[in-house]
């Protein structure tokens, strides 16, 4: 997946018309590159930044049912993503695998209660089921949560939920796409969309890279930008109403010492009704996470103040060591499209289900929904645009369809099959097996890999999202960020100026995923 090569296919595509254009690179518009393009469809994606950019790299790394949701009665949406978490395991084994959670129990009726809810649970998997959920005594729960809270503790219930690496899973997604032949294009612009009596007919978009800008004649466009829908949406339709209300969930990350066991904390009900997990990821502690309104969406949206002290504060009343803002590893947020509702401001009630809208001029909206639930989405509006385009209604294939990478089992290594062609690349370079620092283990041979296969064009794609040091240690990564500017720049064909640039840019954006003086310091 090279990007000169896919600007190549862009001006290749049979006729000038492709069948359909899909705006945005994140979990729904690569799910949709992968259905459309295995349907046998011409596809063409468009992505303002880097694939998975946005709230599809800041997701608490969990494929999952979503056992709240059963207890708030939405069992339709439980069964719909259990089935979803089930073909995820399975097809993407390298990027996806069971989990067990422990929800510690310490008032007499949580044990019955919670532990009759995750047999429905497991019930409603079927099939696709994970181990079973089972009651724990305190001597158990203690032997796999050896860091939890001990006092007042009853024991604990066991359940098994999906993890995976989101950002690792997009780019998969998009190596799947470009597999059957769709073109996708990082960094790539929608600065307008074509019309032709008042019905849409393509988008025109702009090299950020190189300033050219072009036309894309398409049957159907799919604006799959998550919680920036709206503004696609009003630029068809000024004074078009909102769809979307976005809302911010915040996740710290702690060294493994707080939760050295293999297993993950579930528990269910916090201060403000959500759920906090504390998940074992990448030799890493996951924390988090929290709901909180924001008025409008960013790119780069940052924890507030009362996210990180909430986070903490709950992270203490369970853990034996209570963690402060000096232990934090790397703080991020990402910001939910959740669908809008008139009269409801809490945003924990708002729906998670995903929606589809087509407008007047033909243009098709999806948003809302969950990582999980991404290849029911992309079925969903690729059998919409089949059918506002007039194309061929062919069947979705997705449910059965391996994405690229996959293993013959589940496997620790999030490049799958792939790690084989990175061996290689290591040995055909003279520095080709040197790693950035002796704290982040990016080899020279894997850079390459990223620029050459994976379409990576800054420091942040590497450190950001196809590896993931800037989420497991910002620190770590400010100070691997030269060696890996300088690789890539040799990749790329870039100078010593952009060098500097690139070095500049990352270390701006990777203070701001840190709690300490340091971001002051910065300032």
């Amino acid at each position: 997946m090279n990007r000169a090569d896919m600007w190549e296919r862009l001006g290749g595509i049979e006729g000038g018309v492709a069948d359909i254009a899909i705006i945005g690179g994140g979990a729904t518009g690569l799910g949709i590159a992968v259905d459309a393009a295995s349907r046998g469809h011409k596809v063409v994606l468009v992505e303002q930044a880097d694939f998975a950019k946005g709230t599809s790299s800041r997701s608490t790394k969990l494929v999952h049912g979503g056992v709240r949701y059963l207890k708030q009665g939405n069992v339709s949406l439980v069964l719909e993503a259990l089935h979803e978490r089930g073909l995820l395991c399975r097809n993407a084994p390298h990027l996806v695998h069971p989990l067990p959670f422990i929800i510690p129990v310490y008032h007499w009726w949580e044990g019955p209660f919670y532990g009759a809810g995750l047999k429905m649970y497991d019930a409603l998997a079927g099939e696709l089921g994970m181990e079973p959920s089972r009651l724990l005594t305190p001597e158990e729960t203690l032997e796999l949560l050896p860091t939890i809270e001990t006092q007042g503790l009853t024991g604990g219930i066991i359940y098994h939920d999906g993890q995976f690496d989101d950002a690792r899973l997009a780019i998969h997604l998009a190596m799947t796409a470009a597999t059957h032949g769709a073109v996708l294009l990082n960094y790539t612009r929608c600065i307008g969309l074509s019309k032709e009596n008042g019905h849409v007919q393509g988008v025109e978009i702009i090299d950020d890279e190189t300033g050219e800008i072009a036309v894309v004649r398409a049957r159907c466009v799919i604006n799959a930008t998550g919680v920036f829908v709206d503004r696609l949406r009003q630029l068809d339709r000024p004074g078009a109403p909102n769809l979307v209300s976005p809302s911010q969930g915040v996740h710290l990350v702690l060294p493994r010492s707080f939760l050295p066991g293999d297993a993950a904390i579930m528990i269910p009900k916090t201060d403000d009704g959500r759920v906090l997990f504390a998940v074992p990821w990448h030799d890493r502690v996951i924390l988090g996470t929290t709901d909180t309104a924001v008025e409008s969406p960013d790119l780069e949206p940052r924890p507030l103040p009362e996210e990180i002290e909430f986070l903490l504060k709950h992270a203490a009343r369970y853990l034996t060591r209570d963690p402060t803002a000096a232990d934090v590893l790397s703080a991020f947020a990402g910001l939910r499209p959740l669908v809008a509702a008139q009269d409801d401001e809490d945003t924990a009630s708002l729906s998670r289900d995903h929606t589809i809208e087509v407008a007047a001029s033909g243009l098709i909206t999806i948003t809302g929904g969950k990582w999980t639930t991404y290849r029911r989405m992309a079925e969903d509006a690729v059998d919409q645009a089949q059918w506002v385009a007039g194309l061929n209604a062919a069947p979705c294939v997705t449910e059965s369809l391996r994405l690229h990478g996959a293993t013959a089992e589940v496997s620790t290594d999030v490049f799958g099959s792939d790690r084989a062609a990175i061996a290689e690349l290591e040995k055909s370079l003279v520095d080709g097996a040197l790693v950035a620092t002796a704290a982040v283990s990016i080899t020279r041979g894997e850079v390459a890999w990223f620029a050459r296969e994976e379409m990576a064009r800054s420091v942040e794609d590497v450190l950001a999202r196809r590896t993931r040091w800037l989420l497991r240690d910002a620190r770590a990564s400010i100070a691997a960020a030269p060696m890996i500017a300088r690789w890539l720049s040799e990749e790329l064909g870039r100078d010593s100026a952009w060098v500097a640039a690139q070095e500049s840019a990352y270390a701006t954006l990777a203070v701001g995923y840190l709690l300490t003086s340091e971001i002051a310091n910065h300032e």
